[in-house]
């Protein structure tokens, strides 16, 4: 493997996040928070100079293949969040670098848990940049470098593939660079969309933008304490609600909506499964919490209901209600809905609809040739064949993240924290979540875990986001074969 390459491109990117922290910088100077202006700043400084210094020591590389784009991809968001926990420690918002580490991978990755125990007591700044940081990597960090750079070559494509959740990424153009700046576009569009409807029902610029950056990126970060709670607004409940939902959407879907005169998005399979699970999960905990009289009012029981079920399918991470105090069956219901995730193609984590479809059909499958061994039998997802590789793909998807989540429970069991605890604490950062239960529930923060824990769940957060196996081929011994 030639690891010049990689270095070029990852200095690049590391200019490009470099840029980005100025931004929050322009937002301390309109608070007059002068301080933090030059924390970012400085910030800026070491970051562009450490890009620049990758490029320099990648001059005159030859092109990005297979391997060099699987280091790329992997150190972009290793170094994204490395580089991304420094403005915390400038600010003296997080001093231990391993609470800025996490505060920082858990906004890039979107996973939206927290160490900081009084939010509202952080500068504006700060809590800009994480909910910036959150939306810079609903869409992609990686997206968005090959969206900027037209000199990638043939290895784009592959660094668009590892980029995209989902089983298969679906290229809208023929070049990747067009598909990766249309899903920016369309992103860039429901995000200035939101933010004006927020301040329509009364919310701030800067509330409304912070929100937005969290909902479209599916991160739920909140500048408040208590989260969208805070605001005790319906309208804002609701508006976040649908603007979650096309969030957790395949952001291709959108893309055929405005080519195709007389498409629509329920004919697409994933995404009426998704508005299935979506209603059917939400009437279900309203009725099992007017059930046990937690609620006295049926449509404020269904508001919450459908909030929270939008806000853990779609991986976002809000709150509207301590829901850790809801019964068992609701709470339940939530956990499950945590492993499932949203449609392939959106900024949401955890398995993708799409993945528990297939494997299911893959399930029945053999339940069919058991009987019947002989028959050719084809995965067939609406009117599209599923290849056998894909098929294989989802199969061991599934083992590596099942896996993963029981080892990381184990792993975080030894510091003392109850099974409950440690079992969400492990779903909510795989899977890119944020909130679990007991003690890192919606009114709590993961500030209670040791350094050690800590360092694992920002492992977790990388694993989830990257979908394990660009991160699994770097720990095996052919990968550093040259």
């Amino acid at each position: 493997m030639n690891v010049r390459p990689a270095l070029r491109f990852l200095g690049r990117l590391i200019v490009l996040l470099a840029a980005t922290e100025l931004v929050p910088a322009v937002c301390a100077l309109f608070y007059g928070d002068f301080g933090d202006a030059t924390a970012f700043t400085v910030s800026a400084l070491i970051t562009g100079a450490s890009g620049f210094l990758l490029v320099f020591l990648g001059r005159n590389a030859g092109e990005i293949y297979r391997r060099e784009g699987i280091l790329i991809v992997v150190g972009g968001w290793v170094l994204a969040s490395a580089f991304g926990a420094v403005p915390y420690i400038l600010t003296e918002t997080l001093v231990h670098p391993i609470d800025a580490l996490f505060e920082s991978a858990s906004g890039f990755t979107t996973t939206g848990a927290s160490v900081i125990v009084d939010i509202e007591g952080s500068s504006r700044a700060i809590l800009f940049w994480r909910s910036f940081t959150q939306w810079l990597g609903g869409m992609g960090i990686i997206v968005l470098f090959v969206a900027l750079l037209p000199e990638l070559g043939p290895g784009a494509r592959f660094l668009y593939k590892l980029e995209v959740p989902g089983p298969s990424a679906e290229a809208l153009q023929p070049r990747i660079r067009q598909t990766a700046a249309t899903l920016w576009k369309i992103y860039l569009g429901f995000t200035a969309v939101q933010t004006v409807l927020l301040m329509l029902v009364g919310m701030n610029l800067y509330d409304a933008l912070t929100h937005t950056f969290s909902t479209m990126s599916t991160g739920g970060f909140s500048p408040r304490n208590t989260s969208v709670a805070a605001f005790n607004s319906p309208w804002v409940d609701i508006i976040i609600i649908f603007f979650m939902i096309c969030a957790g959407t395949n952001f291709s879907l959108y893309y055929r909506l405005k080519q195709r005169a007389g498409w629509n998005l329920f004919r697409d399979t994933e995404f009426r499964i998704y508005i299935a699970i979506l209603a059917g999960a939400s009437l279900l905990i309203g009725w099992d919490l007017l059930r046990h009289r937690s609620y006295d009012s049926a449509a404020e029981a269904g508001l919450d209901s459908l909030f929270q079920v939008t806000s853990l399918l779609t991986t976002t991470g809000f709150a509207t209600a301590d829901f850790d105090q809801w019964p068992v069956l609701s709470r339940m219901l939530l956990v499950a809905l945590m492993f499932i995730g949203g449609c392939a193609g959106s900024t949401s984590g955890s398995m993708k609809i799409m993945r528990m479809v297939i494997g299911i059909k893959s399930a029945l499958r053999e339940v069919r040739l058991i009987f019947s061994p002989n028959t050719v039998l084809s995965i067939f997802v609406g009117d599209s064949r599923v290849p056998n590789s894909v098929v294989r793909s989802v199969s061991g998807f599934f083992i590596l993240y099942l896996s993963t989540w029981a080892f990381g429970s184990a792993l975080l069991t030894i510091s003392g924290p109850d099974l409950v605890t440690a079992a969400t604490a492990s779903a909510a950062t795989l899977g890119n979540i944020g909130p679990g239960l007991n003690a890192v529930g919606p009114t709590m923060n993961f500030s209670i875990f040791d350094a050690w824990d800590k360092a694992l769940m920002v492992l977790l957060m990388l694993l989830g986001r990257l979908e394990m196996y660009a991160i699994a081929a770097l720990f095996t011994r052919s990968f550093w074969k040259p």
